[in-house]
């Protein structure tokens, strides 16, 4: 039986040369051979590591012709997907897909919260809001983002929903990650204050179709806020 760690070792390798571009979809990638001889390991170790990049989708071996690679859209492990988008040349469509995935999640989530959310809840919310102000006044960037996340947890919670919490988690430092680096537009941050006390304002008069209204705008004006202060200052790899 081949070690664990060394199957692990040779699959995390071989994921880091596709996310860097080494291997584009459709491409083939080593066969056990070389594999075993880059990793000084045996072709029964090379042989599990192709099987767990497998089972994830990453790869599909095609018999008589050698293993290739799938485009990232089949791929079905999460932890993956944030490697190829957050580190991979392709950082750009996925901060888009980010907002995109937030979108379909958040306006739902927002929808539920509306009738479900208590006093309490909305206290902790408008608290957050007063927060976000106080930090953008004294220019606190990390206190900023600390209350936006906290921000929208105290609605994903009020959704009375527990899976939409969970399936948002595991992207939970890529969020923070990107809302540092949008949240230090100043122009962002009074745009997000505006929005989210109208989320509050929303939530606050328990109407379902204002709230998820009004989360959707918020989801447009960040959208809009990435494109014009973010992604338009940045060139893609073709350009």
């Amino acid at each position: 039986m081949a070690r664990r760690s060394l199957v692990v070792e040779v699959a995390d390798e071989l994921l880091d040369r596709i996310v860097a571009g080494e291997f584009a979809p459709g491409a083939p990638v080593p066969g056990e051979l070389d594999l075993a001889a880059r990793h000084d390991v045996s072709r029964m170790t090379v042989r599990e590591a192709i099987k767990t990049l497998t089972a994830q989708n990453i790869l599909r071996v095609e018999r008589g012709r050698g293993t290739f690679v799938n485009p990232i859209n089949h791929w079905s492990s999460l932890h993956a997907v944030l490697r190829a988008t957050n580190e991979g040349a392709d950082a750009r469509n996925s901060a888009v897909q980010l907002i995109e995935l937030r979108r379909m999640l958040e306006t739902g989530a927002s929808e539920l919260a509306a009738e479900r959310i208590t006093d309490e809840e909305l206290s902790e919310l408008g608290a957050i809001v007063d927060e976000m102000r106080d930090a953008h006044a004294a220019g606190d960037l990390r206190r900023f983002v600390e209350a936006d996340l906290a921000f929208h947890d105290v609605v994903l919670r009020a959704s009375g929903n527990p899976f939409v919490a969970v399936l948002l988690e595991p992207l939970s430092q890529v969020l923070a990650e990107r809302r540092s680096e949008t949240s230090a537009v100043p122009e962002i941050q009074e745009h997000a204050i505006e929005m989210h006390a109208a989320i509050c304002a929303a939530l606050n008069s328990h109407d379902p179709e204002a709230a998820r209204t009004t989360m959707d705008a918020h989801m447009q004006q960040t959208l809009d806020d990435l494109r014009t202060y973010i992604l338009a200052g940045q060139q893609s790899p073709a350009e």
